[in-house]
């Protein structure tokens, strides 16, 4: 598994999930049954596949105790990146 994080690139929402399950030692299974989602689900996310509700990022915002507003800056970032379009959210 490939656990690294490109330096020069932006933070993805899947790379925040896989960084905190790995701080918080979780495995895949455990985090998932935590986030209330399956694993599949959550393997997805950690690897950037399919875009994510603002829903979604409310609800693992609560879980994970981040701000809500971080994660779905996040996931919006990561929907603009794959349309290759030269914008960038900000949180104020």
């Amino acid at each position: 598994m490939n656990t690294k994080i490109n330096k020069n690139a932006p933070l993805s929402l899947g790379d925040f999930l896989r960084t905190h399950r790995l701080g918080e030692e979780f495995s895949q299974t455990d985090f998932a049954d935590f986030l209330g989602i399956s694993k599949q689900r959550l393997s997805d996310l950690e690897n950037d596949k399919g875009n994510v509700s603002i829903k979604l990022c409310k609800e693992l915002a609560i879980k994970i105790g981040v701000p809500a507003e971080w994660l779905a800056s996040l996931a919006l970032q990561d929907m603009i990146n794959k349309e290759g379009l030269n914008l960038k959210i900000a949180i104020n």
